[in-house]
């Protein structure tokens, strides 16, 4: 949902990339139809693993629980976001999540970006 929101708010201003140190073997529905929801369509996209590599070409790297299990390289920024994980959630729970995750993609890009501003607010 997190790069759902960042390709949708910032278009190319930001390349995004996404993965997890323990990706499932698809998408949570749920998560797309409340995506959906909101007009982002993120079917297209598939769970990867989290590379080394993924993570020393981020300038900034997002975690969302991912603990010792994630690299860490010195001179990248780094935050971890607590948040509840949506997978068995019903749709509710998954909204919620879905509109923590949007206000924390704008402050992301607000910080990212001072300049500008996203594409829709």
């Amino acid at each position: 949902m997190a790069q759902g929101w960042l390709r949708h708010l910032a278009g190319d201003r930001i390349e995004v990339r996404s993965a997890g140190s323990a990706p499932g073997d698809a998408i949570n529905p749920v998560a797309v139809q409340a995506m959906a929801e909101v007009g982002i369509d993120i079917t297209a996209e598939r769970p990867k693993i989290l590379t080394v590599e993924a993570v020393q070409d981020s300038d900034a790297v997002i975690t969302m629980g991912c603990g010792d299990t994630c690299p860490i390289f010195p001179g990248k920024r780094y935050e971890d976001w607590e948040l509840t994980d949506p997978a068995g959630q019903g749709i509710d729970v998954v909204r919620r999540v879905r509109d923590e995750i949007r206000a924390r993609v704008e402050t992301l890009l607000a910080e990212l970006l001072p300049d500008t501003a996203p594409t829709e607010a």
